[in-house]
């Protein structure tokens, strides 16, 4: 290390720099190191959604620390099976298998699909298509599928076999299914393409597509799932199942893991030895995987999801009405809270972080609002509250 560096943050600077630091969470707030508290909209990124250290999650991960922590895929443990069991019984899905996040998660469903054709005798079905401001991840296949130059530029390589069309557009969909393709990914709400649902309309003319077709449906429910929308999966809300489901992010609360959940038959073409992981799938993760369960799957969790979302919107609404130099809509589904700007959404931001209310940008200049799921009535008054602050601070 030189003297220069010394200093300086021995991480890789793709994060940039960030200019906050906090040493504990509790709930839905985050403190610095000096006592400061900020409200966290952010969840990080939709993953803490029951909120930072929440009380069942750190006594089962206590617990399950104290047991055992890894056998690698080679032998089975409980923890693991019995969640699998939990996701197909409230779920479309007959199979699942467990990664370590949303890109593996996504990535897993990806082979499946290519598989699927393979294992039929399909073997020219091997591209993929996507919609245009997608995000399934960062490894080379997803970025490859997302086509952001931003994530792009100097890793991609030919067009990964993915095509591309614009979001909604049923005849441009259409159209790009050629004797190629193997399948459909989407997100029933776009996350980083700014909080934007497809409709119910797109995605039954889209599942129809697939089954005319012979192609498969992939739903990227990374940030959309786990209660995040008032459901357990968003697509549920628009009446339609896919063949192939890819889940992280909320799944854990906090603790990486990821899923790929299908029906059987698409798992069936996953015979030994042709996808794996270490880590997938170890007790520690899924013990927390249960446990996110327990509280998501308790009696009227998910309808108060729906009540706090109502009461965030009211309190968006009238803050629209009064500041249209600022705010334009909002959008979305549950509390997955898009916020369209008229001023710069970083602009924005930063002037909720000073306000002590964190919130995550996303594209369309949006805003993503996304609380833990177990967000009080007090707590949006106060996120509201600090938003009134912030976009009163920014000119007019």
């Amino acid at each position: 290390m030189t003297s220069a560096m010394q200093n300086q943050s021995a991480l890789m600077a793709n994060y940039g720099h960030p200019d906050l630091q906090f040493s504990r969470g509790q709930g839905c707030y985050l403190y610095t190191e000096a006592g400061d508290a900020y409200l966290d909209f952010t969840a990080g990124i939709a993953v803490n959604c029951l909120g930072h250290c929440h009380p069942h999650l750190v006594s089962t991960l206590q617990t399950q620390a104290e047991t055992l922590w890894h056998t690698s895929n080679l032998f089975s443990n409980i923890p693991t099976e019995r969640l699998a069991k939990r996701l197909v019984e409230k779920s479309f899905a007959d199979r699942v298998f467990f990664a370590n996040s949303g890109t593996e998660a996504v990535e897993c469903g990806f082979k499946m699909m290519r598989r699927f054709h393979y294992h039929h005798g399909r073997k020219e079905r091997v591209r993929i298509i996507t919609l245009a401001q997608s995000f399934h991840g960062r490894t080379l296949a997803p970025v490859a599928a997302c086509r952001n130059p931003l994530h792009t530029e100097g890793f991609l390589v030919g067009d990964g076999g993915f095509d591309q069309v614009p979001f909604g557009d049923q005849e441009a969909l259409r159209q790009a299914v050629t004797e190629q393709t193997a399948g459909v990914i989407l997100e029933p709400v776009q996350g980083e393409g700014g909080i934007r649902p497809v409709t119910a309309e797109y995605l039954k003319a889209v599942r129809a597509l697939c089954d005319e077709h012979g192609i498969l449906l992939m739903f990227d429910e990374v940030q959309s799932g786990m209660g995040r929308t008032g459901y357990l999966f968003a697509h549920e809300a628009l009446g339609v199942t896919p063949d192939v489901l890819a889940s992280a992010k909320g799944l854990g609360g906090g603790f990486p893991i990821g899923a790929c959940l299908s029906t059987e038959r698409v798992a069936e073409v996953m015979t030994a030895g042709t996808h794996g992981s270490t880590f997938g799938g170890n007790p520690l993760a899924t013990s927390v995987g249960n446990a996110v369960m327990d509280v998501l799957t308790d009696q009227g969790f998910l309808e108060t999801v729906t009540e706090r979302s109502t009461q965030l919107r009211a309190g968006l609404d009238e803050l629209i009405k009064r500041y249209p130099k600022v705010l334009a809509e909002h959008t979305g589904l549950g509390l997955m809270v898009g916020l369209r700007c008229v001023a710069s959404n970083a602009d924005l931001i930063k002037a909720m972080q000073k306000n002590h209310l964190l919130a995550v940008k996303a594209g369309g200049n949006s805003i993503r609002l996304l609380p833990p799921l177990v967000v009080s009535p007090r707590e949006i008054d106060e996120a509201l509250n600090s938003l009134d602050k912030a976009c009163s601070s920014l000119p007019a």
